[in-house]
């Protein structure tokens, strides 16, 4: 798979220039399912030893609009992998708690911790797209100062932008290894993808009549996800722009991008010293021994 068609490049590419149908070259669904069962046991295994390393951590970010196959998508990406070593989170609207805080602080605490994969369905990024489009949402934020003129504006979303890529490099420089998709899906097929919601009584729960009222401002959105691309994608944390029109095509492609930056880290299952060999070899023996050799019941010092 040639992954870097995939990455929007933040001096040439445009939106528009991504498919949101592509087959990625597969001539079939099956032949896609097969692909995705592959890369789904290769991403066990890595991650298995990313958990023994603990020296990296990844952040999957998955941001699209309504509708794009978020949550399919972590499902059956993730679904062979440990939970022991993986955690989902959905950033919906903020809490009051998190209103009283920085936009980041919410973040922040929801990162994954070293040896484990975390997922963010939505993240930060919605502070410069549902905040851009929907401006009056900042009034919550309890900012010192909210801007007032277009120009004023323009420097606000910038800083937000400067913070974010500050944010990632900092993530970058300290391990937490960034992957960032969104899942690029034409307006048709989430007019579609609302109607099956509608017509299928097993998915009412999942239609709002916010999201009709949201795409109504479809076109302001693609615009400003396009500038955020912009803004954001860097070479420590590129966007990747997936074809999410048919998700089945979606899926074996975010996962041999998952797949291929882990094979790129120098992971490794841990080294055990000498001494710990000899101890291992000695516990063997005792193991093999204790029918005929009790083992010994060690003093406990804390009750000494």
């Amino acid at each position: 798979m040639n992954i870097e068609k995939y990455i929007f490049n933040r001096n040439k590419s445009c939106l528009k220039d991504f498919k949101t149908d592509d087959s990625n070259g597969y001539d079939s669904i099956d032949e896609a399912k097969s692909d995705l069962q592959e890369c789904k046991k290769h991403i066990s295994k890595l991650q298995d030893i990313l958990f023994a390393h603990k020296k990296y951590s990844l952040l999957v970010i998955l941001q699209g609009m309504d509708a794009s196959g978020k949550d399919s998508l972590i499902k059956h990406v993730f679904s062979g992998v440990n939970p022991q070593g993986l955690s989902v989170k959905s950033f919906s609207t903020p809490s009051a708690e998190e209103f009283s805080h920085d936009y980041m602080w919410r973040i922040m605490k929801a990162l994954p911790e070293r040896g484990h994969i975390g997922v963010f369905n939505r993240s930060h990024y919605e502070e410069v797209l549902i905040a851009r489009v929907h401006p009056e949402f900042l009034n919550k934020q309890q900012l010192p100062q909210l801007p007032e003129s277009e120009n004023e504006f323009d420097k606000f979303w910038n800083t937000r932008f400067d913070d974010i890529r500050n944010f990632e490099k900092y993530l970058k420089n300290n391990g937490i290894i960034v992957l960032k998709f969104f899942l690029h899906i034409s307006k048709e097929e989430q007019k579609r993808r609302f109607l099956r919601r509608i017509d299928k009584s097993k998915k009412n729960w999942k239609f709002r009549e916010d999201d009709l009222s949201e795409r109504a401002y479809w076109d302001k959105y693609q615009e400003v996800y396009e500038d955020m691309m912009h803004k954001t994608s860097c070479d420590y944390a590129p966007w990747h722009i997936i074809p999410a029109d048919e998700k089945k095509y979606a899926r074996p492609i975010v996962a041999e991008i998952i797949k291929s930056k882990l094979q790129s880290l120098d992971i490794n299952y841990p080294k055990i010293s000498f001494k710990e060999k000899r101890g291992i070899i000695k516990a063997k023996k005792i193991l093999l021994n204790e029918d005929k050799v009790p083992l010994k019941q060690k003093k406990n010092p804390s009750l000494g």
